[in-house]
């Protein structure tokens, strides 16, 4: 299925405001109720939402600390690949784990308290993982921009 214009605006609505009611949806973007609740479902279907989420306040929750970890495997193989994979998604505070190109073979975006809670962290989890034979960890100071959007 291809995404015409009025399916563009009702993802770009929905990514800002995803508890939006339907009514309130369908006057936005100009179309009736009946029509945008068939046209949102049939996004869902086709998996252009994946779903729904509320985003929490990383410092209400207690873990305003960012930290960035690239990663370089001892070996590229697919199997040192795939267990780093499956370990690494069970660790509660990684956020993100992104394969890439370049000196590193993963990024990994953190979420910790601090940085005592972050050396727990690497010590309970990060030097568990298979097949590590490098880290870098770098802080962010601040987020200077943050959107879970994308372009549409």
């Amino acid at each position: 299925m291809s995404l015409d214009q009025t399916d563009r605006r009702l993802l770009q609505v929905l990514q800002r405001r995803g508890r939006i009611s339907n009514a309130d949806l369908a006057e936005e973007v100009n179309l009736s109720a009946s029509a945008c609740h068939r046209r949102v479902q049939r996004l869902e279907a086709d998996e252009y939402i994946k779903g729904y989420v509320a985003l929490l306040d990383v410092r209400k929750m207690g873990v305003p600390a960012t930290i960035f970890v690239e990663i370089r495997l001892s070996t590229q193989a697919d199997e040192v690949l795939e267990a780093f994979e499956k370990a690494v998604a069970r660790v509660p505070d990684v956020l993100e784990c992104h394969l890439t190109a370049g000196a590193a073979d993963y990024i990994l975006k953190i979420v910790a308290e601090d940085t005592e809670d972050f050396a727990r962290i690497h010590r309970q989890y990060l030097t568990r993982l298979p097949g590590v034979a490098k880290m870098q960890s770098s802080f962010a100071l601040r987020t200077v921009f943050s959107t879970t959007a994308l372009p549409v």
